[in-house]
């Protein structure tokens, strides 16, 4: 089976030799996103408008590899401070649909840089093969 490489434009991950994601077959395999701008830095406006991001970057990288939100099976979200944790299931009632994907929410010591308090993954079906 053939693993396809997904990105988006622009590829904040290609500095650091990893990929945005992966297809594999009708499953692709999201690398965490967090709540960067399309110019790199964490957005301004603390952990809504971060999750808000992160979520947003989510669906551009599955849309990429022709999928979509709704095409989630699992997602593994990561925060700095569980005292988030009402808001990211606020965030997935916004950006999920029943059924709910699996999930995992992790507290983490730190992220990839010390102002992003949120990261999320994701495996999702590919969108023919969730219709189908």
């Amino acid at each position: 089976m053939r693993i396809e490489r997904i990105r988006t434009s622009p590829d904040p991950y290609e500095p650091y030799l990893l990929s945005q994601g992966l297809g594999i077959g009708d499953l692709i395999f999201i690398s965490g996103q967090a709540g960067y701008t399309d110019a790199g830095p964490i957005i301004e406006g603390g952990f809504r408008a971060q999750i808000d991001q992160a979520f947003a970057n989510l669906g551009r990288a599955l849309e990429a590899g022709g999928s979509s939100l709704r095409n989630v099976v699992k997602v593994t979200i990561f925060v700095t401070d569980m005292g988030h944790f009402g808001e990211v299931v606020e965030a997935r009632r916004r950006h999920f649909a029943e059924p709910y994907p699996a999930d995992t929410i992790v507290e983490v010591k730190g992220l990839y840089t010390p102002e992003a308090m949120i990261e999320i993954e994701a495996i999702a079906l590919r969108s023919a093969a969730r219709e189908g």
